[in-house]
């Protein structure tokens, strides 16, 4: 770092939920479809700005959900709607999740500038695109649950500790919440919408 420039703050702050959060989150999901056209066969909210009530990080979560993850077609058009490729090749996974490496492969973007967003771009149907959909459900449909992960991240959050550290911190207890939504997603049918 070049001397007399401030180092950026990597610790986590949470927020109270803002009313405004899907609206934002409709116009860049607009911005991304009109970028991807027909590659994207999916833009859902997603994260804890997804679930009404849920104090957060102030950064909107978006899932474009794709067929393929085809950097070489997806990266420009992004680009042109103002996301920076980030070199994250694969989301946590769970304890006790087999199969491929694959299926837990995503791309990454985040925005260029302005409204802080995280664009994970994931395949169709494979785990990591499905555990994102029934997280967000499952907290919305259990306030409860939502209010317990709440105190865990503002708890997180007074440590000061950094982004990355809170997110290895964080894994463990998404996991948790996770083993109840399976049940929960066989006890009612639950699919994505």
């Amino acid at each position: 770092m070049a001397a007399g420039l401030a180092e950026p703050d990597r610790r986590v702050a949470i927020v109270e939920p803002k009313a405004s959060w899907p609206a934002e989150f409709d116009a860049i999901a607009a911005s991304i479809r009109g970028a991807v056209g027909p590659l994207a066969l999916r833009v859902d909210h997603i994260g804890s700005t997804a679930v009404p009530g849920l104090p957060a990080k102030d950064v909107i979560d978006i899932q474009l959900t794709v067929a393929a993850l085809d950097r070489e077609r997806l990266a420009p058009a992004l680009a042109r709607a103002g996301f920076v490729y980030q070199d994250i090749g694969s989301d946590h996974r769970p304890p006790g999740k087999t199969g491929p490496d694959d299926d837990w492969r995503k791309l990454f973007f985040q925005a260029g500038s302005g409204r802080p967003v995280n664009l994970h771009v994931r395949v169709a149907g494979r785990p990591n695109q499905r555990y994102a959909l029934l997280f967000r459900d499952y907290l919305r449909a259990h306030p409860e649950s939502a209010a317990a992960y709440a105190s865990l991240k503002r708890a997180l959050a007074a440590l000061g500790i950094d982004r990355g550290v809170y997110a290895d911190v964080k894994d463990p207890a998404c996991d948790l919440i996770f083993v109840a939504a399976e049940d929960w997603a066989g006890q009612t049918g639950w699919a994505p919408r």
